[in-house]
C-alpha cells in the first residue's frame, strides 16, 4: 500500500525510498537478536554435552530445534529488508 499509493507524487517519492531504506535498515539490526539468542543457545548446548557427554544426540536435536525456531525471526527481517530495498513506487 505504501508503494502504490495514488497520493505520493514524484515529489513525495523521495521521502518514501528514504523511510524504505531507514525501515531496512532497522530490520536487519533487529535479525541481530536472534543471532546473538542462537549462540547463546549453542554454548549452553556444549556446556550440557560437556557434563552429560551420554546424552549428546538428545542435546543436539534440541538445540537444533531450537535454533530453527529462533532462525524464523531473522529470515522474516531480512524479507522485509528486501522488500522495502527493492520494491518500486509507482508514481504517476
Amino acid at each position: 500500500m505504501l508503494f502504490a499509493n495514488p497520493l505520493v507524487t514524484r515529489q513525495g517519492a523521495g521521502i518514501v525510498l528514504a523511510c524504505s531504506a531507514i525501515g531496512a535498515g532497522l530490520s536487519m539490526i533487529a535479525g541481530v537478536g536472534p543471532g546473538i539468542g542462537q549462540g547463546y543457545a549453542a554454548g549452553k548446548s556444549s556446556e550440557a554435552v560437556g557434563k552429560r557427554p551420554g546424552l549428546q544426540s538428545m542435546i543436539v536435536r534440541t538445540m537444533l530445534l531450537g535454533q530453527a525456531v529462533a532462525q524464523t525471526t531473522g529470515i522474516y527481517a531480512l524479507v522485509i529488508a528486501l522488500l522495502l530495498l527493492f520494491s518500486q513506487i509507482l508514481t504517476q
